[in-house]
């Protein structure tokens, strides 16, 4: 009898177990269906999320490309250098950071050539108006843009602490070696030129001349004592790195050359000529003007 009762109440027992399991089955099942709701939902708003961060990101990439920096170059006469990288590139940079500025520079005589053959230039800045005006013909550069801004002066010039008593143009040919820019292409030896024929000396110069590809090396050639004498720019003989090595002895006398003006004008070819234009507007202003007289030049009247 004690061994039935025991089965009943173990068989009692299971029922209750088994209602319990089926139970907490049932529980945990609905307690799972409102968490994998929610994961769902959290998924969803992890998406909306990702997709609104990535339209974001798509409407910055857009703006980037909107405000995309342009980067101009321009192509100018080797005396420019000086000043062009030392005062008006950072000026112009720092007030238009979507502005870029690349240079070349060298003898207009060159930077003419370099455009006709399809330089990517997109400013042409000349020392002489015989380079501007030969692209001007050619219909190489907008006429409305060319502005005669700067004006220069020639100087001749010696080693420092010469003693060929060399003083001015006329008593050049003291010296045994006289370096000159290239005439043929290089605005200074052109003026250098014109003020020695004017002189009635230029056969005579000529004979004692080594020619320079451009003004630069002209003042090398003096600095370094290769020449004895030689014509250059005021402004390369004042600001120049080599400056204190060569002595300012003479001007071109007067009515003995043309002025030294120097035109600059946007390329035509140029696909950047929003950006040339504004560049070439900057360098007629106030600021700009105050940077050329500090380096020699002054403005064309």
């Amino acid at each position: 009898m004690e061994i039935i009762m025991r089965k009943m109440w173990a068989a009692a027992m299971a029922a209750v177990m088994a209602v319990s399991v089926t139970a907490c089955s049932s529980s945990a099942k609905e307690t799972e269906a409102p968490e994998t709701e929610a994961a769902a939902e959290a998924a969803g708003e992890e998406t909306e999320v990702e997709a609104a961060e990535e339209e974001s990101e798509a409407a910055g990439t857009e703006a980037a490309g909107d405000g995309e920096t342009q980067e101009i170059l321009v192509a100018a006469a080797a005396s420019l250098q000086y000043v062009m990288e030392d005062e008006i590139q950072p000026a112009f940079e720092a007030a238009n950071p979507d502005i870029k500025l690349s240079f070349t520079f060298d003898s207009s005589g060159k930077l003419q050539t370099q455009i006709e053959e399809g330089a990517d230039a997109d400013v042409f800045f000349s020392a002489a108006t015989k380079q501007m005006d030969a692209l001007l013909e050619e219909n190489l550069i907008d006429a409305d843009s060319v502005v005669d801004l700067l004006e220069n002066k020639i100087t001749l010039i010696v080693p420092a602490g010469s003693e060929l008593g060399i003083t001015g143009f006329e008593d050049i040919t003291k010296a045994e070696n006289i370096a000159l820019g290239d005439p043929e292409s290089v605005p200074v030896g052109q003026y250098a030129k014109e003020a020695f024929e004017s002189l009635g000396m230029w056969d005579e110069v000529e004979a004692k001349t080594s020619f320079g590809t451009n003004v630069t090396e002209v003042l090398s050639w003096v600095a370094a004592g290769s020449a004895d004498a030689g014509i250059v720019y005021l402004t390369d003989a004042t600001t120049s790195d080599q400056f204190d090595q060569v002595e300012i002895v003479g001007y071109a006398p007067e009515g003995s050359v043309s002025r030294v003006i120097y035109p600059v004008g946007v390329v035509s070819a140029s696909t950047k000529k929003e950006a040339a234009q504004k560049f070439v507007d900057y360098l007629g202003s106030e600021e700009a003007l105050g940077f050329f007289a500090d380096y020699g030049f002054s403005a064309n009247e």
